[in-house]
């Protein structure tokens, strides 16, 4: 009891309290216990605060996250509605591995369409051969001054990722090939119309002897006819699927099929009929005598242009010319193409300008070019480089309603092989022989409007874009159906007996004559 005896004291009444000094101690005591929970509360609400600002942060975040989802995934569904080709963005093909023979470079030569073709077979080449395909150069020499790189003209990414499970394709040499090519190189041209015996049995040994081989012509290498089925049809897995337009090429040209079919339906009307072309070909149908002159000065000027002394009504009588602009208008007219139909001109600058295009725009007076359809700003960063300018017009002939070549040039071949691969889409082509005998017919005077058009159909009802079978003339490749006209290992089958050339006719005829 000594404890509350000293802690406490009776009062006069009886009360008990705590004696002075320990009360104070006590709310001393009680004072810190309060001060340190103010504080605590303090510090818990801050927390809160801080937690409920990040929490805050972190959903923005995840909301504008969520936004641009949204938007990629409806730029994506747009773009492919336009688009629907297959992107980088999609799953890529498994790497094929195989054990590397070496190195293949190669340099394409000729206009765009020949290189094109050239690239196809030089990476079916490849494969084959189980080489290394360094990405192609393109022709800087020839006639078309242009000096567009395959990066300028094709999409080089694409292209190398999405062959990736057939052939490994490089931008360029690993180092140390690199060094041995600075100081000598084994170049050649492959012979041209070989078949895969031929790289197998001579290009693949000196490939493995040089480590890395150079060709340096990459047209028409492999031949037409009597190749193995795989092998045609890489060809036009990689003309048809890899070999994509670059961006700024595929975009515009997207564009102006886009103006195209805002209006309606639309002709291409590859009308051959440019300044080198006439001169090339000694065709002089319709031009005054200054511009037979100026077009003979031209063709003796190139020395490559081999053919120099030219009989050009022999030659035009033969089929054998570039349709003129006035002899296309009546052969259109003849075949019922509507009037109001956009015609869409795929070509450089017509020889005689609008003086020998009158007559085509009386008689289809919505004629267009890619010139008339965009502003001049848009087409300025390709204007000095004709290969990209042709592949604008590449992309829009195979996007056309209709296709009709004046002249069977690479173009018009390589044109008329893609439109049968997308399902035979409607390509007249026109035998100049016969379109050349009506026209002369009807302009004498010898047959009327009605014979005519009736003629003119009859000729051309199966020069639609139909299915066929491609022509072969065992030992003359350049006078068969060129494989990229009609690449029909890669089309629906075609019950049809194979056509039969004017040449093997003959030959037949001889030997069943007694």
């Amino acid at each position: 009891m000594g404890y509350c005896e000293a802690s406490l004291e009776e009062t006069e009444c009886g009360e008990v309290k705590e004696k002075p000094y320990r009360s104070k101690m006590r709310l001393k005591y009680l004072s810190m216990v309060q001060a340190e929970k103010l504080k605590s509360l303090a510090l818990a609400r801050i927390r809160v605060t801080r937690v409920k600002l990040w929490v805050t942060r972190a959903v923005s975040i995840l909301l504008l996250w969520a936004i641009a989802m949204q938007l990629r995934s409806l730029g994506e569904i747009v773009s492919s509605s336009r688009n629907p080709k297959p992107t980088l963005s999609s799953p890529l093909p498994p790497e094929r591995v195989y054990e590397n023979n070496g190195y293949l470079m190669v340099s394409s030569n000729g206009g765009l369409n020949q290189m094109r073709s050239g690239i196809c077979d030089m990476v079916t080449v490849a494969r084959f051969l189980n080489v290394t395909l360094i990405v192609p150069e393109l022709d800087n020499t020839s006639f078309w001054n242009d000096y567009s790189q395959f990066a300028d003209i094709f999409d080089v990414e694409y292209f190398i990722s999405s062959l990736r499970d057939e052939v490994r394709i490089l931008k360029e040499l690993p180092p140390a090939e690199k060094q041995k090519v600075a100081e000598s190189v084994f170049s050649m041209p492959p012979i041209s119309w070989s078949n895969m015996t031929y790289y197998y049995h001579v290009i693949l040994p000196r490939i493995q002897t040089h480590q890395v081989v150079h060709f340096q012509k990459t047209d028409a290498r492999l031949a037409n006819n009597g190749l193995p089925e795989e092998v045609q049809k890489l060809r036009c897995r990689v003309n048809y699927e890899a070999l994509r337009f670059a961006p700024p090429i595929q975009a515009l040209a997207e564009k102006i099929v886009r103006i195209l079919r805002e209006k309606g339906p639309f002709l291409v009307l590859h009308l051959r009929y440019e300044m080198d072309m006439i001169a090339f070909s000694g065709c002089n149908e319709g031009c005054n005598e200054q511009e037979i002159d100026e077009l003979t000065k031209m063709r003796y000027a190139y020395p490559w242009w081999k053919e120099k002394v030219i009989d050009s009504e022999k030659k035009r009588l033969a089929g054998l010319c570039p349709l003129t602009p006035e002899e296309t208008a009546l052969t259109l007219q003849a075949l019922g193409i509507d009037r109001n139909i956009q015609v869409y001109i795929a070509a450089g600058d017509i020889y005689g300008g609008e003086r020998r295009l009158a007559t085509l725009r009386a008689a289809y007076p919505n004629l267009v070019k890619k010139e008339t359809l965009l502003p001049s700003s848009e087409l300025e960063p390709f204007r000095n480089h004709s290969n990209q300018m042709a592949a604008l017009d590449y992309y829009v002939a195979v996007e056309s309603d209709i296709f009709v070549p004046t002249n069977g040039g690479n173009m018009a071949k390589v044109v008329e092989g893609h439109r049968r691969y997308l399902g035979f889409k409607k390509t007249i082509l026109l035998d100049r022989k016969a379109v050349v005998d009506l026209v002369d017919l009807f302009r004498a005077g010898s047959i009327s409007w009605e014979e005519f058009s009736l003629e003119m159909k009859e000729a051309h009802a199966d020069l639609m874009g139909n299915p066929a079978k491609r022509s072969v003339i065992p030992g003359k490749p350049k006078e068969e159906d060129y494989f990229y006209t009609n690449p029909e290992e890669c089309l629906a089958r075609v019950d049809d007996e194979p056509q039969v050339s004017d040449d093997q006719q003959q030959e037949t005829d001889a030997e069943a004559e007694p």
